[in-house]
């Protein structure tokens, strides 16, 4: 059975939807402030034009959500799973970015639990690319759990390539990381 890399997945404050072409106004309206890409490899992607390509790839990607607040109901951002490998059992999650206002509010940590959780069902390993210069996302990847195990030049849909940094996280090493002091996750069923 095929890994199904969009289902609706949810937790106590967000939902993750599938994302559809008709999301974009409302994911661009999110993605138009600036300082959500200060770090990312592609800065401009709050330019519209920009992130219309950025957007073509998550829909290409067939494995994007919108992540939605379940308090409001506004999307706060997007995220998605890419470049599943049935061989080498693993996926990887990444493309995230949220509405500043959701900065520090532990929305991504509870995204990734959730994310991982599920992708925990199917493959032994889920990886990252980071941005090189993205230490915010480097440093939240790593307070869950994954570790730096490379570099990458990443082929971005439509931009320009840009040097990433590979972070892991395995099934196993995801399981411990949570039964110890400093892992606040469920265990994965």
């Amino acid at each position: 059975m095929a890994f199904n890399t969009q289902p609706v997945l949810e937790t106590d404050t967000v939902i993750l939807y599938p994302l559809r072409s008709e999301d974009f106004e409302a994911l661009y309206q999110t993605a138009a402030d600036p300082k959500i890409w200060e770090q990312h490899p592609n800065k401009d992607r709050w330019r519209k034009e920009v992130f219309k390509t950025f957007f073509d790839g998550a829909m290409a990607s067939k494995g994007a959500f919108k992540i939605v607040d379940k308090n409001t109901n506004d999307i706060i951002g997007s995220t998605r799973f890419y470049d599943y490998d049935a061989t080498n059992n693993n996926i990887f999650i990444g493309y995230t970015f949220y509405a500043t206002a959701y900065w520090g509010k532990g929305i991504n940590k509870n995204v990734k639990k959730i994310m991982l959780a599920y992708a925990f069902e199917e493959v032994q390993e889920v990886l990252f690319h980071i941005g090189a210069q993205n230490l915010r996302s480097q440093i939240a990847i790593e307070r869950i759990g994954a570790k730096k195990i490379g570099e990458e030049v990443v082929a971005y849909f439509g931009e320009p390539t840009r040097q990433n940094f590979v972070y892991s996280i395995t099934k196993d090493d995801w399981i411990n990381f949570n039964t110890n002091a400093n892992g606040n996750f469920s265990q994965p069923a």
